[in-house]
């Protein structure tokens, strides 16, 4: 009934937020030196706010049609390299005739889309030659495509290295840090050729049990059979991937608002403010980070299960117990991958100590195959966007894929 509740909801206010749409345009566009245009102005304001209390469940576009390399602008076209019924690997393709480093960005699968990390392709296209994990929204995969659980998702990862090729990078953010070690410690143990040569773990949870934060505790306030039973939903007829159990984006969603509820309101009363007063380019900033805030997609069921349960719970890779398709996992069998972790010193979701275990598990690399950097005054955001990661993260990142060159 969660999915269903849902769905009814959004049909009935759906033909709301467009009439307020229709009104908030109308009353802009004739209203303008009327008497009392400052009671129009409020109610523009009101109404576009309405408009816009909805959510997406499409892919918002990547947008990066033109980057600067060297002394020129050369234009990116995106391009599917390799396409599965869960996932595309997106390349961003430039016309230059110089050879870059080639590296697959591992988006998360966490509710929202891959264009989360537009800000991260975009610092780092000018000087490498940029791949991303582009993740289906599963309520438009069709079941008869089977499951999509952590294995599947592990495999996804081997299998977009090899179809990059020899000689590749990686760089994780967040959530699939677990999955990329694990990817790169099987294809070390099975003497895999597409082995990254730099692996780059970012705000991950690779360990939970350091420093927890709520949504560690969360994860771990009840039994796995109580998330199953009340976060799981089957997707409605009208889509795609009709009857398949997810973990539905908008639970997510609500899930990560509420950890911050006082920062969205007053967001949004700030917005209200700025399109009162004409402020444009203010209220662009926040309505850009909304639209793509509130463009959600579905998780399926086995995949977040599996997540909460294998990483959270559990707590398989750090203990040493975690298996992909049956096999073992050694990290310690990674021997020719650099290995850079990096932390926000204000990371409410990820904490400071979590993503930076994975130098111990990773024992069988050299020290000078390792680096660890805590960035001051960020939180989980900072880490991969803003300018922190422009001017001071990034070019740690630009330095161990070059070194590994």
């Amino acid at each position: 009934m969660l999915y269903a509740a849902y769905q009814a909801h959004s049909d009935v206010m759906g033909p709301v937020r467009a009439l307020a749409g229709i009104a908030a345009r109308s009353i802009g566009n004739f209203g303008i030196g009327l008497p009392g245009h400052g009671v129009v102005r409020n109610l523009t304001a009101a109404y576009e706010i309405i408009a816009r209390a909805g959510l997406s469940h499409s892919r918002p576009p990547f947008g990066i049609n033109q980057v600067t390399v060297g002394n020129r602008d050369v234009e990116v076209r995106e391009e599917a390299a390799h396409v599965t019924p869960f996932g595309t690997l997106l390349h961003f393709k430039k016309d230059i005739e110089i050879e870059q480093p080639r590296v697959l960005v591992v988006a998360p699968l966490s509710g929202h889309f891959a264009t989360l990390l537009r800000g991260t392709v975009k610092t780092m296209l000018p000087e490498h030659d940029v791949y991303i994990t582009d993740w289906h929204n599963m309520r438009d995969v069709d079941k008869r495509h089977g499951r999509f659980g952590f294995d599947e998702y592990v495999d996804h990862v081997v299998t977009f290295l090899e179809a990059i090729g020899e000689g590749a990078h990686v760089v994780a953010v967040c959530q699939p840090c677990v999955a990329v070690l694990i990817a790169a410690a099987v294809m070390a143990q099975n003497n895999n050729p597409a082995q990254p040569r730099s692996m780059t773990l970012m705000a991950g949870p690779i360990d939970t049990r350091v420093n927890p934060t709520k949504v560690n505790e969360l994860a771990n306030s009840k039994p796995i059979e109580w998330f199953e039973q009340n976060l799981i939903a089957r997707v409605p007829f009208r889509y795609g991937g009709a009857f398949r159990q997810v973990y539905p984006g908008f639970v997510q969603l609500a899930a990560f608002m509420s950890m911050n509820i006082e920062r969205h309101v007053k967001a949004h009363r700030e917005l209200y403010e700025n399109l009162r007063l004409g402020e444009w380019e203010k209220a662009k900033i926040t309505k850009d980070f909304y639209d793509e805030y509130f463009a959600v997609l579905d998780l399926s069921a086995e995949f977040y299960l599996e997540t909460v349960r294998r990483i959270f719970q559990e707590h398989q890779l750090p203990t040493g117990t975690v298996e992909w398709r049956g096999q073992k996992v050694e990290p310690r069998a990674i021997k020719r991958t650099a290995l850079l972790t990096v932390e926000g010193e204000r990371d409410d979701i990820c904490a400071v100590g979590q993503t930076s275990a994975a130098h111990d598990l990773c024992s069988g690399l050299r020290p000078y195959r390792k680096r660890h950097h805590m960035q001051t005054g960020v939180g989980h955001y900072g880490v991969f966007s803003g300018k922190r990661w422009e001017g001071q993260i990034y070019p740690l990142v630009k330095n161990v894929i070059l070194s590994s060159e």
